[in-house]
């Protein structure tokens, strides 16, 4: 469903998920859809954002990274070549 979601979005047809929620019910076989408002206090979208820059994500997260520091001072050994 993410796929097609994607799929949509960059096509630019059907009608995607936008301001919606659509949770799956495995168990009963449901599907059950919700609307969402944008938060307008929301750093990221709102109607100020102060979070401007996502380019710390570029990589994959560099911020977050594990160091061979890390590893030694957890007591694990760092992955090949990390």
């Amino acid at each position: 469903m993410q796929a097609t979601e994607v799929v949509k979005l960059l096509l630019g047809i059907g009608e995607p998920l936008v301001g919606r929620l659509l949770t799956y019910d495995a168990l009963g076989m449901r599907f059950r859809e919700v609307k969402l408002r944008r938060d307008p206090k929301c750093p990221l979208c709102g109607t100020a954002p102060t979070i401007k820059d996502l380019s710390i994500h570029g990589n994959g997260g560099g911020a977050c990274e594990i160091t061979s520091e890390h590893h030694a001072a957890v007591g694990v050994a760092p992955k090949a070549g990390g």
